[in-house]
This record gives structure tokens, sequence and C-alpha cells, in this order.
């Protein structure tokens, strides 16, 4: 099973060259300065463990898109720099990855101390899932912990196939991960219920298909919806649509009956005459949006129909926004949800990416179960796809 390998604390790292791979793929202002530290934060845990434990930490990362190329603006070291602020011991930085630099580095790190390589999609190895190139990173240490879930459904080198060369293991936030979300889809309390939202239905098709038969209850919301109201001979205006997918909808909503899963649309909708938050807007029926508007955020009868079904759920599974939250006046039905699934007492599950900003936004993290740390990651996971970052590590 996906969710039952061994962690840090399953093998003796005292005195070893600890290899972590961690996601430190984080928001940046146009002078390199950090924006939102969340992914350096939740990697602390796992790192504090580590040096506390006695090992020599090799810190290793990708930032942004560089394809390959050493384009500084991608550059780790101000990582390295706000990392050594967080757990108040110096990071040495290595300006290569498996150059001669980090081989030094490597090679004089002692137990407690922390070296961090340079950003490795600064290698065209990285992202080619290149054997050459992790059995070089893996020449730099005796052990490997993956602690990057945001990029567990990568087949990269430092995510797959490093493991080939080390004992691995996962870190403390990828076996949170990995744990929770495996428990609750393998054996989840009822009522459970999944809130589908985002804009393309063919991104979640897989998500939602994976709930039908299993969850009690699908509630669709965000740009999605318009989708599903469209195939059903609803008119939904200039809103986003994914038209490619409208048979599909309707074979999915004919499954989910037969299959004892309530399928829930919205019944009203917020609707604007633009994309923008000083647009004209009002609310309608659900399904009878006019020609030039569009449709923004579900509405309130909507919010108090989900928010009692919400009530009753002992499993949640959220991914996904309402509406364009984004803008404060299309935020009300995102919020609605998020409140009443804190409130809910369920196992609740955050499946990253914007449902998860949205959490963090309102300040709601500590009432609920968990939020994912990787979003197209806890899709694939969710789906019950094999991530090639966790199947690759020692099982329990």
């Amino acid at each position: 099973m996906q969710y039952n390998k061994k962690s840090v604390r399953d093998v003796d790292v005292r005195g070893k060259k600890v290899l972590i791979r961690c996601d430190f793929n984080v928001p940046q202002d146009a002078d390199g300065v950090i924006t939102n530290d969340k992914r350096i934060r939740e990697a602390l845990p796992t790192l504090q463990y580590l040096l506390d434990q006695g090992a020599a930490v090799i810190v290793c990362s990708h930032l942004g898109k560089p394809k390959g190329e050493r384009k500084m603006k991608y550059t780790l070291t101000p990582i390295a720099n706000h990392l050594a602020k967080l757990l108040g011991v110096p990071v040495k930085m290595s300006f290569d990855t498996v150059g001669k630099e980090a081989v030094r580095l490597c090679s004089e790190i002692r137990p407690g101390e922390i070296v961090m390589l340079e950003n490795l999609r600064f290698d065209a190895g990285e992202e080619a899932g290149s054997e050459v190139f992790a059995e070089r990173l893996a020449s730099l240490a005796d052990i490997y912990v993956n602690d990057a879930f945001g990029a567990a459904h990568r087949r990269h080198a430092s995510t797959a196939l490093v493991a080939k060369y080390l004992p691995a293991v996962c870190g403390l936030l990828m076996e949170k991960e990995i744990s929770v979300m495996g428990q609750a889809m393998a054996a989840p309390e009822h009522p459970f219920i999944a809130i589908m939202g985002g804009s393309k239905v063919s991104d979640k098709l897989g998500l939602i298909g994976s709930f039908v038969g299993k969850c009690d209850a699908i509630l669709v919301v965000g740009g999605m919806a318009y989708t599903f109201f469209k195939a059903l001979g609803g008119t939904i205006g200039s809103s986003i649509c994914d038209d490619k997918s409208l048979d599909l909808v309707k074979g999915l909503i004919e499954d989910a009956e037969s299959r004892g899963t309530k399928v829930y649309l919205p019944i009203d909708t917020v609707i604007a005459d633009q994309f923008s938050n000083d647009s004209n807007f009002m609310t309608v029926h659900a399904g009878e949006i006019p020609g030039d508007y569009m449709g923004m955020d579900i509405g309130p009868e909507t919010v108090a129909k989900y928010t009692e079904i919400i009530k009753d759920a002992r499993t949640i599974v959220w991914n996904g926004p309402a509406g364009v939250f984004e803008m404060p006046n299309f935020a009300h039905g995102t919020e609605g949800i998020a409140k009443a699934v804190a409130a809910s007492g369920a196992v609740s599950i955050i499946g990253g990416g914007d449902s998860a900003a949205a959490i963090e936004k309102l300040g709601l993290k500590e009432q609920v179960t968990h939020v994912s740390t990787g979003g197209g990651a806890a899709i694939s996971f969710l789906e019950g796809a094999e991530l090639p970052g966790v199947a690759c590590l020692l099982d329990k």
C-alpha cells in the first residue's frame, strides 16, 4: 500500500549523511525576496529531527522552470539563507548540484551541519529522469529521505531514481501526507462526501470518478459546475466551460446514480458582467445565466444547502474553490464551504492548490484534519494512482 512506508523514524541516521529531497519551490518577488515560506516551514520538523539525531544533512530541491539551464533568478541561495534563519544554524550553499563543489562540501560535512545543493533543475538530468544524475546525487550521501510530496507524482531523478542507490524513506511531512490521505481513502467513515471545484472538469474527471461508488455524495462547486449545467441543458452565458467533457459529464452523473453516489449541483450562482471584482454582479438560479454574464461563485442558497450536507459528514475531501475567491465579491461561497468543513468535526482533507490556500487565508488550518502541500500530487494520490516518489520508498 502506498501509505505504509518507512519513515526517518524507522532508520538509524546518527552519524550518517542524509540526502533529503524537499519542495522549496516557493514564490518570490522581482528582487528574489520570498513572499510565502509555507513550504519551507513544512519541512522544518524533518530537518530538525535529522539534526537532533546527529545526521549530516544534504538538502536538495527544485525552484521554478530553468529547463536545464543555470538561470540565477532561480538560485536556491535565498532559500538557504531563509532556512538558516528558521533553523538557527548555518546552511552552507553549494553553487552546483553534483559537481566538484557539491562533492567537496558533502565530503566535509559533519553531524549537525547542513549543506544545500543548487537548484536541481539547473541540470537537465533532473527532469529527464537521468540514471547518471540520480547516481551522482546518491553518491553524496548514505541515506535518502523524500519529504517533497508536491513533486512525488513526477518521475524525476531526485524524486524517483535516487532510491535505486540508497536506502530510501519518507520524511515526516511525506509520512503525514500519505498516511492521513491513504487511510482515509482506504477505510473512510460514512457519510463520506467529496467537494469538487476548479475550472476544468477534464482535470478532475479521474478524481471525481474515483469517488463514484465510494462517496455518499459529491458536491460540485466552482467553474466546473457550468460544464455540468450545460451538459444537462442549462444556459451558462459566457461562463467557463469544458465543452470536450460534456458527454463524459452526462455519463459520470448516470454512473454515480447507478452506484449510489448522489451528485449535487449548485442551486444558485453569483454572476458578473466581466471578470473583475468591480463588475456588476447579481445572483440567479443556477443554469439560468444570461448570455452576457458569467458565473463567478456559488450563491447563498447553495452554501446553505451544502452546509447542511457537510454538517452530517464523517469524512470530507475538498479539492478546488467554490468561486473566484481571490476577488472579495466572489469569495463568499468558498468561505462558506471552508467554515462548514472546519466546523463539521469530520476527518477533513484539503487536497492542496487553491482550496488549501483558502483554508490558510481564512485561518482555519488548525480546524481541519489535513491540508495537503501538493496540488497535482494530491489529486493523483486520491485517485489511487501510484506516485513514483512514494512507490520507490521502503515498505514497512
